[in-house]
């Protein structure tokens, strides 16, 4: 057993997308310039920068964790495009499972009322399942509560004891 044996949020590497809630640290901050929109997810303080200009994805050669965003307005709903994911991350809670290089996910955020984001996420990945699914849930503003530090791995014995149980295991 290695480190590479445990998911991606034990090693603080990611929380991946779509943006679906966990159990604690779920603020979603979005700041919009004229150009680009930057979301800042709380947990392991993942940010994307999406770019609004039009300008084409990235060759697909080009992966990440996070994948290559783009996105655009549709009347008052901010769409945005996500390729390019290198199939190291899973889709759903904890990033389970694991997806193919073919995952497209395509995001919508639209404004219900001064306090209720529609968050809706399409994932369309023909390597992992027979034909795209959705989900779909409102975030509420919260006003009086803001984003937190998240120290992910500041004081946090959980890898070490993982893999020296593991080696223990081994060695008996």
């Amino acid at each position: 057993s290695s480190y590479e044996d445990t998911d991606l949020w034990d090693r603080c590497l990611t929380r991946s997308l779509p943006i679906v809630p966990g159990p604690y640290n779920n603020n979603i901050e979005i700041v919009q310039t004229a150009t680009h929109v930057a979301i800042i997810h709380e947990m392991i303080h993942d940010v994307r920068i999406v770019p609004l200009d039009g300008r084409p994805h990235l060759p697909a050669s080009v992966t990440s964790y996070m994948g290559d965003s783009r996105g655009h307005w549709e009347g008052s709903t901010l769409v945005v495009e996500t390729k390019n994911l290198n199939g190291m991350t899973g889709v759903g809670g904890n990033g389970g499972g694991r997806t193919s290089g073919g995952l497209t996910i395509t995001e919508r955020f639209t404004m219900l009322d001064a306090n209720t984001l529609q968050y809706t996420a399409t994932i369309d990945d023909p390597g992992t399942w027979t034909r795209p699914w959705t989900l779909s849930f409102p975030w509420k503003r919260e006003p009086v509560y803001g984003m937190f530090e998240y120290a992910c791995h500041e004081g946090n014995y959980a890898m070490r004891n993982m893999l020296s149980a593991s080696r223990a295991a081994e060695a008996s």
